[in-house]
């Protein structure tokens, strides 16, 4: 399953982020994929997406990041599947 994360940065202080990553990696747990992130360019926020199958694994992955940041998560679909899923009732 697709999440949107949205992180937004403790202060809107990017460098702690970066400086652990730099450090220690992305340090999701097995189960958890990273898709693709885009930072806006205040470096306030960070919009990835991950892919897992189990909302416990991305919390994992969450708590480790949780004192820089905080995040709002969403369940998402391809558009291909949201057409899919929305043409019969059309």
């Amino acid at each position: 399953m697709l999440f949107m994360v949205i992180e937004t940065f403790r202060d809107g202080d990017a460098k702690p982020v970066y400086r652990r990553f730099r450090e220690k990696g992305r340090m999701a747990p097995k189960g958890v994929r990273y898709v693709s992130s885009w930072v806006t360019t205040d470096f306030e926020r960070c919009f990835q997406v991950m892919d897992c199958e189990d909302r416990a694994f991305l919390d994992q992955w969450i708590s480790n990041w949780d004192d820089l940041a905080e995040f709002e998560v969403f369940p998402i679909i391809t558009s291909e599947k949201a057409t899919a899923a929305i043409a019969p009732h059309l």
